[in-house]
């Protein structure tokens, strides 16, 4: 037989907590009570319960800040929220999705609407785990790595980028993809998988292919990464990962999103001014069923530009320099170079930035991206 699903319901009002564990024990859902935000925490933490139905206006932490804590949580992240409010206020609705919220119950409910809503998220939630398990089968019947084409400059006039790329070895650990969202989006994905053997280039057509199918206008830039992240845990050996960045510009609302799952920051220089970090703290790809990411929204103008690398830009095996002062000469000497012509921007990086001393033995792909 199989299991009943958990649902784990919060209200500081015991009555309503009754009535909603009657309600759904007679369905035959387990349900798990808490009558305040911190127990609400601990039992989702430890029994990963398959839906949570939250209170907004509960006395200390409300359910805005237990949703924020529940999201910023990797053993959590991934578990749907639906509030109970007796509140119908559309700003107060709104302020819940942004927090990712994934529906509402407004109170006083009636016990068939609660069924009913429980009902459609669980079945949103199989139906996305069957996406997941779908892709990852596709993908299993790659049964020869190969290395995918790589974006060229010319193949994407509009997307307004240049590169440099530099494998170690034929089946290099490295790779960027460029995906052209519509014809105000843009996708810029760079990544680092662990190792430099042959099977790295299935990892690169692998990821490529997520990224076609996963990256659209549908999801937003972090549930795409959750997305392609949840795939790659079910295909990846327990030694392999990626450390990537991934960069949604829209240039109708100039705002550029940042995802970060444990790469490098991603450099920034408006236009006519300094290049700095844009730090973002991420955890890696594929490993981590629960994983979180760095997330950062920027508003952007025209002529600003992104740069964002691998690690072998920074690290040298022959001079012994740590990474803080690697990133530092990266940053000085993108301040000179880094207003140049963009389609000249890496080769004179490059340049400079080794000065004649043998390139690093290790993979590099340095990525320049103009808005």
């Amino acid at each position: 037989m199989a299991d009943a699903y958990s649902i784990l319901v919060v209200d500081d009002n015991q009555v309503n907590l009754k009535l909603i564990e009657k309600v759904l024990s007679k369905e035959g859902y387990v349900a798990l009570l808490a009558s305040n935000g911190p127990d609400a925490r601990r039992i989702a933490a430890q029994e990963h319960p398959d839906l949570i139905l939250l209170d907004i206006e509960m006395p200390g932490e409300d359910g805005f800040e237990v949703i924020k804590k529940l999201k910023n949580d990797a053993a959590t992240v991934i578990i749907p929220v639906l509030f109970l409010t007796g509140v119908s206020d559309v700003d107060v609705k709104l302020k819940g999705f942004e927090l990712g919220a994934v529906d509402y119950i407004v109170k006083p409910f009636h016990p068939q609407e609660v069924l009913a809503r429980v009902r459609i998220h669980l079945k949103l939630s199989i139906a996305t785990n069957s996406l997941v398990q779908n892709q990852a089968r596709k993908l299993r019947q790659v049964t020869q790595a190969q290395n995918a084409m790589l974006p060229r400059p010319e193949d994407f006039p509009d997307a307004g980028f240049s590169v440099f790329y530099r494998p170690l070895e034929e089946a290099g650990g490295d790779f960027y993809d460029i995906l052209n969202i519509s014809n105000q989006i843009t996708g810029y994905f760079l990544a680092d998988s662990s190792g430099h053997d042959i099977g790295t280039s299935y990892i690169t057509a692998s990821v490529k292919a997520l990224l076609a199918q996963n990256c659209n206008l549908v999801y937003s830039p972090i549930e795409s990464m959750r997305m392609i992240n949840d795939v790659l845990v079910e295909i990846l050996s327990r030694e392999k990962y990626l450390t990537a960045c991934y960069m949604h510009l829209n240039r109708g609302t100039r705002i550029m999103t940042l995802v970060n799952a444990g790469h490098p920051p991603v450099i920034y220089m408006p236009k006519g001014k300094k290049p700095f970090l844009i730090k973002g703290q991420g955890d890696i790809l594929g490993m981590f069923a629960d994983a979180t990411f760095g997330i950062k929204k920027i508003a952007v103008n025209e002529g600003d530009r992104f740069f964002i690398y691998s690690d072998g830009l920074v690290e040298s095996t022959k001079k012994k320099i740590s990474w803080v002062a690697g990133v530092k000469g990266l940053l000085y000497i993108l301040g000179e170079v880094g207003k140049m012509k963009l389609s000249d921007v890496p080769s004179k990086l490059i340049s400079r930035l080794f000065n004649g001393e043998p390139i690093p033995e290790d993979d590099i792909v340095f990525l320049c991206i103009e808005v």
